[in-house]
């Protein structure tokens, strides 16, 4: 038996089409899991129980909230390439916008930054989130530098869930500025 969120959205850009997160999408999250590129957004004693677990949370996220994480797959294919979207769990200082790339054939494409883009805008529009932030490792360059380009600039002032010596709030611009 298959189930599947039936009520999400479905946003298009020009290269993506990002959707609520299917069962399907599990062996691409736990290879992207398993994979040192994924440090950044993991457990460090991650298993294959705790990957399921966080996975879970992706789905029930959008049970919980009504929104959350969009699976980003290329237009006329429905491989899972990585997940963007808002997010804000139980107990996070604010919504964030976050994003991942799992597979490693799709780094360095510009993806991330037309899903983001695209997630973006869903989140100022359905949300109404004018400047949310995303949570940011100190020592992720690449998720950074990507901030940069969305026009985001390091909030001192805002709070981050866990580790305040390991992550930093990058606030996103308001409508127009980026």
């Amino acid at each position: 038996m298959s189930v599947s969120l039936t009520e999400t959205p479905v946003l298009t850009t020009e290269r993506l089409v990002l959707r609520a997160p299917e069962a399907a999408d599990w062996p691409a999250f736990l290879a992207f899991m398993r994979d040192e590129r994924s440090r950044f957004v993991r457990p460090d004693d991650l298993t294959e129980e705790t990957a399921w677990r966080a996975f879970g949370h992706v789905i029930g996220h959008w049970v919980l909230r009504g929104y959350g994480q969009f699976i980003l797959t290329a237009k006329g294919d429905g491989s899972a390439l990585g997940a963007a979207g808002p997010w804000n769990p139980a107990g996070w200082p604010e919504p964030e916008l976050g994003w991942t790339i799992w597979s490693p054939e799709a780094e360095g494409k510009s993806l991330a930054f037309e899903a983001v883009s695209a997630v973006r805008a869903y989140a100022r529009g359905t949300l109404g989130w004018a400047r949310p932030v995303s949570y940011i490792d100190t020592a992720n360059a690449r998720s950074q530098a990507l901030a940069r380009r969305l026009g985001c600039v390091v909030d001192a002032r805002a709070p981050v869930p866990g580790d305040e010596a390991a992550l930093q709030a990058w606030r996103h611009p308001a409508e127009g500025a980026a």
